[in-house]
């Protein structure tokens, strides 16, 4: 009978839990992730309660993320030169220090809007160069064989952190303000800092053989120009992230027009969107080997468009709640599949640098939140919407099927990366 259950487990994602590096790890990234759910969507209805403008939540959303946008490739060459460990330990410290900082803005009165655009680019710089580090360290920490179940609990614990992120905001403002909420987002990155440090920091630094930084970068594009399939992926993730962004930035404009009741619905809405997230979650590590990585991706493009049009159309909130919570599930296949893929093709010597580039999907998502808002402020919310849901049922249509040829051939994937990591030397 124990045979059996052990046996039952090995076959899930669950049995990366036996390695105590990535055990620390996942619990680092819980505290962080609930952090920076809460900081996401904080933010947003910052700027909401202080200018009331659906154009201001576009440039909330762009300062955060057009930072990856810009300085993503560079972080990837550092993670790819130096211990990715220590990377992450620093800027997880300073995500700490800006979150805090801007309780105590919050708490003095002070706060600005400025302020709040101010914050955002600087969060977005440090995501920068903490994502391509953070990434490339889950294949250090665990064997090949356990790599993709390892990704797939990571995305647990955002799908959690989805859930418990926004629990958060709408007591925690009601009863101590958003000073409150802001102080336990530090608190969380604080806690993210002091499990890190409980992790040892050999194993995380690479031998790269690029002499210069700007040497580096070149190889990277030189090296992902022969890998077709993680391009597709990363493709189609930039296409979704530049028109599957309207939930996000659009929410609090929902909650306060279409349904009428403020950061309450908005905290519902998101409480939906994030079960929705952990169940696809869990579905996926329990699938396992099984899954097929290019099809769950198409599907998932295709669903989150098809979900946005509907919940586009929605005024009832309890059916908006449903819609929000498939639209989490989407983007969370979404996103695992994406980072599956990319991480089981690349070798390590160019792990970091490939993520970083995966990274534009966040970058995309800044030019998206700005569209969006531009939009929603030009017509209305519903409108920006379906046009982002619209455009990202034809773009996963259209790049989908070059995924899909390119997985559907005799060949792994595997054995592609390896021709084309030949042809590269």
């Amino acid at each position: 009978m124990e045979a059996g259950i052990r046996s039952l487990w090995a076959g899930t994602s669950y049995s990366a839990f036996k390695y105590r590096e990535y055990r620390l790890f996942w619990v680092a990234a819980a505290f962080s992730n609930i952090g920076m759910w809460s900081l996401v969507y904080g933010r947003l209805f910052l700027m909401r309660s202080l200018t009331g403008s659906e154009l201001m939540l576009g440039l909330v959303a762009t300062a955060n993320l057009l930072p990856v946008l810009i300085f993503s490739m560079w972080g990837g060459v550092l993670a790819d030169r130096f211990n990715r460990l220590r990377i992450v330990r620093f800027t997880r410290l300073m995500f700490a220090a800006v979150t805090l900082g801007t309780a105590v803005l919050i708490q003095s009165g002070n706060i600005e809007p400025w302020h709040i655009l101010a914050i955002s680019a600087t969060t977005g710089t440090l995501l920068a160069f903490d994502i391509p580090s953070r990434s490339a360290m889950v294949a250090t920490i665990v064997p090949k064989e356990h790599l993709a179940g390892a990704i797939a609990l990571y995305s647990i614990v955002f799908g959690a952190a989805a859930i418990i992120g926004p629990i958060l905001i709408e007591p925690l403002v009601s009863r101590f303000g958003y000073e409150g909420l802001f102080y336990v987002i530090g608190t969380s990155y604080v806690l993210t800092v002091v499990t890190l440090l409980m992790m040892r920091t050999t194993g995380h630094k690479v031998a790269s053989t690029s002499r210069t930084a700007i040497e580096g970068l070149l190889e990277g594009f030189a090296y992902l120009k022969h890998q077709k399939s993680i391009s597709s992926v990363i493709l189609l993730g930039v296409t979704l992230g530049l028109f599957g962004s309207s939930f996000d930035t659009l929410l609090p404009v929902f909650a306060d027009e279409i349904f009428d009741t403020g950061l309450d619905a908005g905290g519902r809405l998101l409480l939906g969107a994030g079960i929705g997230g952990l169940a696809a979650t869990t579905a996926i590590t329990l699938i396992g080997k099984r899954v097929r990585p290019a099809l769950y991706l198409t599907i998932s493009g295709i669903g989150l468009g098809a979900a946005q049009l509907v919940f586009a159309r929605i005024d009832v909130l309890s059916a908006a709640i449903l819609i929000a919570g498939s639209i989490g599930g989407f983007k969370v296949v979404l996103g695992t599949m994406n980072t599956t893929v990319v991480q089981t093709l690349v070798d390590e010597e160019f792990r970091g640098r490939v993520m970083s580039i995966n990274q534009l999907t966040w970058g995309a998502s800044a030019l998206g939140g700005l569209l969006m808002g531009y939009l929603a402020q030009r017509f209305d919310a519903p409108t920006a919407m379906t046009v982002g849901g619209t455009t990202a049922i034809v773009a996963t249509v259209f790049v989908g099927q070059r995924l899909l040829r390119s997985f559907g051939t005799g060949s792994s994937p595997r054995e592609k990366s390896d021709a084309s990591a030949e042809s590269v030397a």
